[in-house]
């Protein structure tokens, strides 16, 4: 149940952001100081969500995954899960510290895109897990 929590506070911290950066792009000199104050503060929950679905998916390969790998189930989209999280966490570790402003833009949409995809994904990886013998 935690890794749910998790990966919800995930998306919706996420997903705020993106439209409160937008936001604070789009509005206007007055409404931009407070655009820019929600966007660090919900950049800062999401690191802080971060944090704690790293212990968690860490505590997934031994109680979770490798079991579930040996009784060969649910293989494909596991493996997309741990795919996709893998490539969230190497962008993000890229966006906090490269300093390349060429790769940035490019790491921000790779983190953004699987990050948006990843709520779907991990709904069918339930569903298929539930479903198979």
């Amino acid at each position: 149940m935690a890794i749910y929590a998790a990966f919800s506070i995930l998306f919706v911290t996420g997903a705020a952001w993106l439209l409160a950066d937008r936001m604070k792009d789009a509005s206007l000199l007055d409404a931009s100081e407070t655009w820019q104050t929600a966007t660090a503060y919900l950049l800062m929950l999401h690191g802080d969500a971060t944090m704690v679905t790293l212990m968690l998916l860490g505590a997934l390969v031994p109680l979770h995954m490798r079991r579930a790998w040996r009784s060969g189930r649910n293989r494909i989209t596991g493996t997309v899960m741990v795919s996709c999280n893998v490539v969230l966490i190497t962008t993000s570790f890229g966006l906090y510290y490269a300093g390349s402003e060429l790769l940035r833009p490019w790491m921000s949409n790779v983190h953004i895109g699987v990050g948006l995809c990843l709520p779907v994904l991990f709904l069918v990886h339930v569903f298929v897990g539930r479903r198979s013998p």
